[in-house]
């Protein structure tokens, strides 16, 4: 299904260097915010308490701000979630001061329900209380570097296995491209990252990889159907002829992933965040990263097309 066809291919290929240099500063300028500000991390990460309460009517939630604040808390994250009714509460490690803690360490419910959440309304009903320590934040933080590096070494096999080592590694920049810029964003703006958004960010790669893949497609076809095209001109080529695919593709998703950044509620609000930048710098990396990195590491029609051997038997002498 094609929106449009476009009958002369756009010369990509031609302002690669320049495509490039963009990648390169905006990479650096996501590490440096990296290293400078970090990430700031949610309470599954560093450690605290979540508090799950349900009211009889729609909740204030600025007056459970004003009561935590009261308690000491500095910072403290309340949100709606499924309803108004509905309420959730996450307290830092470090923002905990006082009798808000039990000897426990975990969340007196009690002086909570007393104190804080009868500020929200009437009829308020602790549905859950969870301490989330330091060492279990850890261990999601390790899990989740794991499963990043698991999914970025199958992505290389099956590239490799599909077509040949130099797509595997170009998709793999290309895709580490979009995560940096992800958390770069993260760390710029000091957004929560949370589970969600790092789960937002594993399904990016698989994302960005899918485009990928149809570039290359239409790559090899290319170099199967017409000899006579250099290699810049058949990548121009394969990008070209995809270009409508791709708006109908991401344009679709980005209109879901934007319903759900818009409406969703805080509680998708940082996946929704995570994916909706990652989907913009998807497509530029999948045709303006991922493509010229082909180029720049040698491919031939040779690494795709293998030459036909003729038989000596019908070798005339």
């Amino acid at each position: 299904m094609e929106l449009f066809r476009i009958k002369n291919d756009i010369p990509f290929m031609r302002h690669a260097k320049f495509f490039n240099v963009i990648s390169l500063i905006t990479c650096l300028a996501a590490v440096f915010f990296l290293y400078a500000k970090g990430l700031n991390f949610s309470v599954e990460f560093t450690g605290g308490v979540l508090v799950e309460a349900r009211y009889s009517e729609s909740a204030e939630l600025e007056k459970v701000r004003e009561a935590l604040q009261a308690q000491g808390i500095a910072e403290p994250q309340v949100q709606n979630f499924g309803t108004s009714r509905d309420v959730l509460i996450r307290l830092a490690v470090k923002d905990l001061q006082g009798g808000v803690l039990g000897n426990e360490g975990k969340l007196n419910q009690e002086a909570m329900v007393s104190e804080v959440l009868s500020k929200g309304g009437p009829g308020v009903q602790v549905m859950r209380v969870e301490f989330v320590g330091p060492q279990v934040g850890r261990e999601l933080a390790e899990n989740g570097l794991i499963a990043l590096l698991i999914v970025i070494g199958g992505i290389m096999i099956y590239l490799a296995m599909r077509f040949e080592w130099k797509f595997a590694v170009s998709a793999i920049i290309a895709n580490l491209h979009d995560v940096v810029i992800i958390l770069g964003f993260f760390a710029f703006f000091q957004w929560e990252f949370s589970l969600a958004v790092l789960a937002a960010v594993l399904a990016v790669l698989g994302y960005s990889v899918n485009e990928s893949v149809v570039v290359f497609d239409r790559i090899r076809e290319t170099f199967r159907r017409v000899r006579k095209m250099s290699v810049p001109e058949t990548i121009d080529s394969a990008i070209t002829r995809t270009i409508s695919r791709t708006i109908i593709t991401h344009g679709s998703t980005q209109i879901m992933v934007c319903s759900m950044l818009f409406f969703g509620g805080p509680t998708l609000h940082g996946f929704a965040l995570a994916l909706t930048i990652g989907i913009l710098f998807g497509i530029y990396s999948s045709v303006l990263v991922a493509s010229p990195l082909l180029m720049w590491l040698g491919l031939t029609r040779e690494d795709l097309v293998k030459p036909v051997k003729k038989d000596k038997e019908f070798e005339t002498p």
